[in-house]
Order: structure tokens, then sequence, then C-alpha cells
């Protein structure tokens, strides 16, 4: 199996969900011991709360990015011990950092405590309630940028996540984002809903959980990844440890541009997309971009087995 034809693609925040990593965490050593290390880095039972719940505390978004980015990375680590390796990795926002741990740029439980702070940053950032984040479905991203600006009025309001040519994510202040979704409605979108978020992410309201986030990146020691990254806010490969850390920065206040993304890997001659993580939120989007790949996803051990049928 030639590992180039393959990018493992790690979820990001909305993909939790209870029982999590909880099967193949019974069935294989390596995801049991995956979830105990984060146990112990991180000073409480995030196994109990990612296999049992509460759902209430699993949404809080300082344990919901720690508690994502540990279901993938066991969900990895089982995939390589049986062989199958990536070509290439991506991750959607928070996955950026799952998908650098696979690379190898950083440990796995350095990467606990920066998205533990990463969710914590953001959730401070702007006081519950004042922002919001909305999905606009069947409508380009250009004219969605020109809604941003039209319903505005001096608040926030940007593409947040560029998913798919069917989806467009924008975030930035309440108002604006219910202005601009009711004006996406009036020009022809499908479909312009709020979504359940706790606050507005990747947008520019966003800068001072980016400020106190740098602090604690340029205190890490990063290596080069051994795997091909590629970054959310380029849309293009990351070579570098430098690169790396400055991605993942600017990651926070910039767009996730996940269809540019998942376009460069078809340009690199991928065949097989594999979503490495609970859900299937990316096997969902990669549908929308282009059918004609496989894709698949690992989240419980009858998927991983499929997975392995075609990918060693």
């Amino acid at each position: 199996m030639n590992p180039n034809s393959i990018a493992f693609l790690f979820p990001g925040q909305g993909s939790q969900a209870v029982g999590m990593g909880k099967e193949l965490a019974e069935r294989h050593p390596l995801a049991q011991q995956t979830f105990r290390e984060a146990d112990q880095v991180l000073g409480y039972d995030l196994s109990s709360v990612c296999f049992e719940g509460p759902e209430e505390e699993l949404r809080l978004t300082e344990i919901t990015q720690p508690a994502i980015l540990t279901a993938s990375v066991a969900a990895f680590r089982v995939l390589q011990e049986k062989g199958a390796t990536p070509g290439f990795v991506a991750g959607h926002s928070l996955g950026e950092y799952s998908a650098h741990v696979a690379a190898g740029t950083m440990s796995f439980a350095d990467a606990l405590r920066t998205v533990r702070n990463r969710g914590k940053y953001m959730q401070e950032a702007v006081p519950v309630g004042e922002g919001a984040m909305a999905a606009i479905v069947g409508m380009e991203v250009e004219k969605v940028s020109r809604v941003c600006v039209d319903a505005a009025q001096g608040e926030v309001c940007e593409p947040a996540n560029i998913n798919s040519p069917e989806q467009v994510v924008i975030s930035g202040h309440r108002g604006a984002v219910e202005r601009a979704a009711t004006l996406a409605a009036e020009r022809g979108a499908k479909k312009a809903k709020i979504l359940p978020v706790s606050a507005p992410f990747h947008c520019s309201l966003m800068k001072p959980a980016q400020e106190r986030l740098a602090g604690d990146l340029n205190a890490l020691r990063l290596g080069s990844p051994q795997i091909p990254v590629i970054s959310n806010i380029d849309a293009d490969f990351v070579r570098s440890q430098d690169q790396a850390r400055d991605a993942l920065i600017r990651q926070v206040t910039g767009s996730v541009k996940w269809e540019q993304s998942v376009r460069l890997l078809l340009a690199n001659h991928v065949e097989k997309f594999v979503e490495v993580g609970p859900g299937k939120v990316l096997w969902g989007l990669m549908r929308q971009i282009d059918r004609r790949p496989i894709s698949l996803y690992v989240s419980d051990q009858l998927s991983l087995e499929k997975t392995l049928e075609h990918c060693t």
C-alpha cells in the first residue's frame, strides 16, 4: 500500500459524544494507555468523562478540546500499530493539534496541556452570550463574505470555517451573526442556522485568546513534522517547527480553509481519506467536496477493521 495515497484527517470541536473512544480502549491496550496518559497529564479522570459523560461536562470547551484530541490520538496509535501509515495529515481547527501529534511535531502531553488552555482562553475571550456562530449552507464563500460585511454594522462578522462548496460557517458578535444569517437566507442561501457553540471561534474577537496561546506555544519545544501537515490558516504544507507554531497561533483568529486543504491533498494524488477520531463530520464534508476518493472513518472497532482493509 502506497502511504502517499492516504491522508489522515482529524476532527475538531463539535465531534464530541459521550462514549467516544470507549470501544477502542476496551479492545486495544494502546488506546487504553493513551486515555490513561491523558488522565495523568491533566490531573483528572478525562477517560470517564469521554466514556460515561455527563454530556454537559464534555461540552465545556476546556474539557472538549483535550477529550477530542485524546480520542483522536488513541485511534491514530491503534491504526499505526496495525500498519496503517498516512502520507499526509490535516486537522480541522483543534484537529490540527492531533495532526501535529501524529506527525511528531508535538508530544501528546504538550498538546493536551496546550489545548486545555486553548479551550479556556477561547471561552474567556468573549463573555458568554455576546458571540455566536452560524452555518450558511448553499452559498458561495464570496457571497457569504459580502453578507458578513453588509451585516456587521460596526460589529465583527467574519467567515470562520470554509468547510466545503456547500457550507461556510461565520463568527462574530451575536447581533451581527444573526443579521448575517437573516440576510444570507434573503439572498438565496439554502439554510442559515445559528450553531450551539459556547464562543465565536476563528474570528478577530479571539485576539485575547490568540495572544495568551502564543505565550504557551512559544514556550514549547517542537520538532519538524515527520509527515507533511497542512495548516488551516494557509491551506498549505507546514515543513518546520517554526511554521507549525506560527500557523497554530494565527489559526485562533483566522478562518479554517478546510475545502482548500482537501483540494491540496487531492492535487497531491491522495486517493483515500480517513477521519481519525470521534464523529463523521469531516467524512460528510469530504462527500460535499469530492465524492471520487475513498472516504473512511475510525471511531470504533467496526470502522477500524473496514479502514484497515483499505489501508494496509
